[in-house]
């Protein structure tokens, strides 16, 4: 009885797997740079970027402050590189801690060309001293 209760289990789940494709999931961050938990950063200008794994709304996003304290000072525009790659030129203090969310659970500008908001994901990283 066992083994065919894992049977049945084992062909239901790939049943479910078969139906999902990457294409119906949202999409995800792929790559950051500064990359998540790095410590000492060189402080001053850097252009932050994030890289999600699908093509995205070139016109829309969300940059979230966790606090006014951890978020660094824009000194540009909010730009798409290609339809992945979207940066962000900013000021960056030394000896600081920062932190980024790219999507949150109340913001949800990121979004691929399906309309599908990417995964909330948190950038936090450090700078090191001049």
């Amino acid at each position: 009885m066992k083994k065919l209760l894992f049977i049945a289990l084992t062909l239901f789940a790939g049943v479910v797997f078969a139906q999902a494709s990457v294409d119906s999931m949202p999409p995800v961050v792929i790559e950051t740079f500064p990359i998540a938990g790095e410590l000492k950063v060189p402080p001053g200008l850097l252009t932050l970027k994030v890289v999600f794994s699908k093509d995205m709304l070139e016109d829309s996003w969300s940059w979230v402050k966790v606090s006014n304290v951890d978020f660094p000072e824009i000194v540009g525009d909010v730009q798409f590189t290609d339809a992945r790659t979207c940066v962000l030129q900013v000021k960056l203090e030394p000896n600081r801690t920062y932190a980024i969310w790219f999507n949150s659970e109340e913001h949800r500008g990121f979004r691929d060309l399906n309309g599908s908001s990417a995964v909330p994901y948190l950038l936090a990283f450090e700078t090191g001293s001049k």
